[in-house]
C-alpha cells in the first residue's frame, strides 16, 4: 500500500512565478472546522504565521489534482477538519505552489506533515486513512 503519485524534484522551480503570487478573493484567515486551501505563496505563509501564534495544532496536506490517493483522502481531511475545530487543517497542491512542495521536501502524495509551534512532531506519507485520524488525536494538545 502507500502512496501511487511521486514529485520528480528535478521539475520543482525554485523561482517565483505568477501563479505563486496572491490572487484576489484569497483566504486571509482560517475558518474553524474547514480545510483551507493555500493559493499563493503568501497565502500559505500567512496561515503558517496564524497557526503558529495560536499555538494550534496544525496538519498540512501535500497533495496534487491527479493523485488518486489524494482524492480518496480529501473527504477524509474535510471530516477531520469538522471534527477537530480546534486544529488547523491546511491543504497544498504541489503542483500549484512547487516552491512550497520543494521547501517542505515532499517527494510523494498524499504527505501530511504536523507541525506544533512551527516545529514537525510528525509526518504521514500514503493514503494511510485508519492512521491520519490517530495522529491527529495524539498530537492534539490536550
Amino acid at each position: 500500500m502507500g502512496c501511487v503519485g511521486f514529485v520528480d524534484r528535478r521539475t520543482l522551480n525554485r523561482g517565483r512565478r505568477a501563479r505563486d503570487q496572491p490572487r484576489k478573493g484569497d483566504r486571509a484567515m482560517a475558518e474553524e472546522g474547514a480545510v483551507i486551501a493555500c493559493h499563493s505563496v503568501d497565502e500559505w505563509s500567512q496561515q503558517l504565521e496564524q497557526g503558529n501564534e495560536s499555538k494550534k495544532l496544525v496538519v498540512i496536506d501535500f497533495t496534487a489534482s491527479w493523485c488518486g490517493p489524494c482524492r480518496m483522502m480529501a473527504p477524509i481531511f474535510s471530516e477531520l477538519a469538522k471534527k477537530f475545530p480546534g486544529v488547523l487543517f491546511l491543504k497544498v497542491d504541489v503542483d500549484e505552489l512547487k516552491t512550497v512542495a520543494q521547501d517542505w521536501a515532499i517527494e510523494a502524495m498524499p504527505t501530511f506533515v504536523f507541525l506544533k509551534e512551527g516545529t514537525i512532531v510528525d509526518k504521514l506519507v500514503g493514503a494511510h486513512k485508519d492512521d491520519l485520524p490517530k495522529k491527529v488525536e495524539l498530537h492534539m494538545p490536550k
